[in-house]
């Protein structure tokens, strides 16, 4: 078996082009959705990838507000600046790029900001929400990866899932997605035992462990599908002494011989994280105004 390759930038590419369709709905009764994207410090590879948010939000037709503070800012002024953008009528959508600099506690961050503006999905009310299937907005990158897995299975109610990872970011919100589809799923770790066994058990396997081609092929069950979520960076020498790589959490050639499905790693998860921050920004603005969702399938 050779696995169907999930490629995330097309369907990211697909999903962006729905929501500058929504948006133009929008903007004709008058509502140009807004995100405010707030980084502190000069890390080369979260500059690029705000910049790449901002190109993106203003291709499908938002207004975007980049706000690029030193590394030297303190926590009460990153309070400060999210308390501004909190009573901001033009931003619809708040993210602060994550990791923030060792003087300012991210949770605190995260809680300071409005849940109706939480596009990341990280504040705990809307956390709370998705756990108790409330309407809410949702971590983009499980988000996102429910919608690749939709791609190929628009039906997964039944379904054994393994969720290997527990973060608050990926692994917890990704295990109440599927629930919410009817599978019955498991949050697996790096702790827990016999995890090959219980990765082989898998219909929808998930990985999010953080750990370089963990994931084994002979770990898949034949006709599963794979998702990736590990961006890793290795040494590369067949490039050069210190050239480098990046691998996902799944050991890729191996899977794609078992699976039935599988995302790549890079060109997998990653475009869809950014898409779905900006349907998020899309729902936040409809939300905070009372109207409904453009009807387009998000999921398509």
């Amino acid at each position: 078996m050779s696995a169907t390759i999930i490629d995330g930038k097309a369907h990211a590419q697909g999903l962006r082009a729905r929501i500058a369709d929504a948006a133009a709905s929008l903007s004709s009764r008058g509502v140009t959705p807004g995100l405010a994207v707030v980084i502190v410090g000069e890390d080369p590879a979260s500059q690029l990838y705000v910049k790449n948010k901002a190109r993106q939000t203003v291709e499908v037709g938002m207004r975007s507000f980049e706000h690029v503070l030193p590394a030297s800012t303190t926590e009460a002024e990153l309070l400060a600046l999210v308390a501004g953008l909190n009573a901001d009528p033009a931003v619809d959508g708040i993210l602060v790029q994550l990791p923030l600099p060792k003087q300012i506690d991210a949770q605190k961050i995260i809680e300071a900001i409005d849940p109706a503006k939480d596009v990341d999905g990280f504040h705990p009310i809307n956390a709370g929400k998705l756990m108790t299937g409330v309407p809410g907005l949702v971590s983009c990158t499980p988000l996102g990866c429910l919608l690749l897995i939709q791609s190929v299975r628009r039906d997964l109610a039944g379904l054994n899932a393994v969720v290997v990872g527990r973060s608050n970011i990926v692994g917890k919100p990704m295990a109440q997605l599927l629930i919410a589809q009817s599978c019955t799923v498991t949050v697996a770790h790096s702790r827990t035992r016999e995890l090959p066994g219980v990765c082989r058990e898998a219909d929808i396997l998930v990985a999010a462990v953080g750990r370089p081609e963990m994931v084994r092929g002979d770990w898949v069950k034949p006709g599963a599908i794979v998702i990736d979520v590990g961006i890793n960076r290795v040494p590369n020498p067949a490039a050069g002494e210190g050239k480098t790589k990046v691998v996902g959490d799944v050991a890729y050639g191996e899977a794609a011989q078992v699976a039935s499905a599988i995302t790549p790693v890079p060109g997998g998860v990653g475009p869809m994280t950014i898409a779905c921050l900006l349907r998020n920004t899309l729902e936040a603005a409809c939300l905070r105004r009372g109207l409904p969702m453009p009807a387009v399938d998000f999921a398509a």
